[in-house]
């Protein structure tokens, strides 16, 4: 028996397995499917995509689209510790001032953005930047990338060439204008939830850590969470919570075990004979993901990613941990808002010295460059749903994505804006040919085709468990999960609306705002 079981060693169940073992009264079971993060992969930044489709990725595919060719598109989800904080692109974004506003004006109280604020800086260990937005002796080290390509330079003096504005800080006073990316990094190895969370406290006595443990139900016992249920070693054991249980699976997961367990839409779990335990309708709904494509160009200099992998390269990592391996890909970027009226950026670039093509399982001979246009509002909503009643057998995935025409339109504004950006003097010494999309699209209708011929996800979903008190939402401001005691959802599942920015960071805060509520409460 323990206090407080975790279910989900990601980058929320990191946190809260940290901060709730604070107290050392407090007993914590920490369950995660993966294992630990001990391939260097996990630890050099550029090799991230090594680990993709990996026995580390839960590696989905969602199902036909019907807005983008009937495309099943895979969607990589990190089953280690640190979750997919360990296989990302370490990209520190909190999102905009306007995303946590807008959460409060949807009924959400206390997460506003003054209010979530002290939680970002709370866990930020801030290694250049001194202001009231940033933090510093947290666990997380927000760094600098060491080495910058000379291309990621480029890009952003091609923004400026254009009159946007530079941004040293898209965390700061203002999220609009370009810049290089921040990234989850110290002294150049990657900083996963579970390296800066986790690691530091793995001996307390207070705090177990399963890992290899799979999750398959929620236990319960009038109207309660006792416990949890779980695979280990092939052996099905359960773990019991005097005080809560603690749901940190993801958008994908979360979803599929409340409704595994009898929370969820009664008409579907009915239909997979399923009791119900709990009719919620917003289980597994209110999908959304940023969705973005690669505008690749060929470069004229071999200064590229394309050419990383080298034993100078690698010796000057493993000795000096600098130079090219360093990098986390997406380098530079920037955020503005394309649609008339809309109140904070609406389009994202993520910038990177490589053809940065079907997640990096495309290499055209050569080397290259990626302008990468994302959509950061989507109007599109999806669904989780599950395929059936096995535990084992992964969830239906269906995002629904560009079923809104104005989705594909700030897309199709986002292609015009790469090109243009390529073209300018900055890039003139190294941009040749445009090699995807190609120069012959050029109107309207050809550019929506390509959008959702080549658009793929950036690896941001969330919203599948929201937090509200409509009649579609699934846990409260709390966390709770409605109609049912001793149960939270904590992680991105629980986003009303998605942020207007990569995920990674306000995951973390949603975590460590979660264990201040969870010991307020007892």
């Amino acid at each position: 028996m323990h206090d407080f079981v975790i279910v989900g060693g990601g980058s929320a169940g990191c946190v809260l397995a940290r901060r709730l073992s604070d107290d050392p009264k407090a007993t914590v079971l920490l369950l995660e499917a993966g294992g630990p993060a001990a391939q260097r992969e996990f630890v050099i930044p550029a090799a991230f995509p090594k680990l993709f489709r990996s026995s580390h990725d839960w590696a989905f595919f969602t199902d036909p689209q019907p807005h983008l060719g009937n495309r099943e598109l895979y969607w990589p989800r990190g089953k280690v510790l640190g979750g997919s904080s360990s296989i990302n692109a370490m990209i520190y974004i909190r999102g905009n001032r306007f995303d946590f506003d807008h959460w409060q004006d949807l009924g959400n109280t206390g997460w506003a953005f003054n209010d979530v604020l002290p939680y970002f800086k709370k866990s930020e260990n801030q290694t250049r930047i001194h202001s009231e937005f940033h933090g510093h002796g947290g666990p997380l080290c927000v760094s600098d990338a060491r080495t910058v390509n000379p291309l990621s330079r480029a890009f952003v003096e091609a923004a400026a060439e254009l009159g946007f504005p530079r941004n040293p800080d898209f965390n700061g006073p203002q999220q609009e204008g370009f810049g290089l990316y921040q990234v989850t990094q110290t002294r150049g190895k990657r900083c996963s939830s579970a390296k800066a969370f986790l690691d530091p406290v793995r001996n307390r006595p207070n705090l177990v850590v399963h890992s290899g443990a799979h999750a398959t139900r929620l236990l319960f016992e009038d109207g309660r969470a006792i416990g949890v249920a779980y695979l280990r070693e092939g052996k099905a054991q359960e773990a019991r919570a005097s005080r809560e249980v603690l749901v940190c699976c993801g958008s994908v997961q979360s979803p599929q075990l409340l409704m595994l367990s009898g929370i969820g839409p009664a008409d579907h779990l009915r239909s997979l004979h399923i009791p119900v335990l709990a009719n919620l309708p917003g289980v597994g709904e209110n999908l959304q993901d940023h969705l973005f494509l690669a505008v690749a160009y060929q470069c004229k200099k071999p200064i590229t990613l394309d050419n990383v992998e080298t034993l100078g390269n690698l010796l000057k990592y493993l000795i000096f941990k600098k130079g090219p391996l360093t990098s986390n890909v997406a380098e530079s970027g920037g955020f503005l808002a394309i649609t008339s009226g809309a109140p904070a950026p609406d389009l994202q670039f993520h910038f990177g010295p490589v053809f940065y093509l079907n997640h990096g399982f495309t290499r055209p001979k050569g080397h290259g460059f990626s302008i990468g246009p994302t959509l950061l509002r989507p109007k599109s909503r999806g669904s989780i749903t599950l395929r059936s009643a096995d535990p084992l057998a992964p969830p239906a995935i269906q995002p629904n994505y560009l079923s809104e025409d104005s989705d594909v339109c700030v897309l199709v504004e986002g292609i015009r804006l790469a090109r243009r950006l390529a073209q300018t003097k900055a890039f003139a010494p190294y941009c040749g040919g445009e090699y995807c999309p190609g120069s012959a699209p050029q109107g309207k209708e050809d550019l929506a085709a390509c959008v959702r011929e080549t658009a793929e996800t950036v690896y941001h979903p969330v919203g599948t468990c929201k937090m509200g008190n409509d009649s579609m939402a699934v846990v409260d401001q709390d966390l709770c999960v409605r109609g049912i005691q001793r149960l939270r959802v904590v992680d991105a599942s629980i986003m009303p609306t998605l942020i207007g920015g990569n995920t990674n960071a306000t995951t973390i805060m949603i975590a460590e705002k979660a264990a201040d509520l969870i010991c307020q409460a007892t």
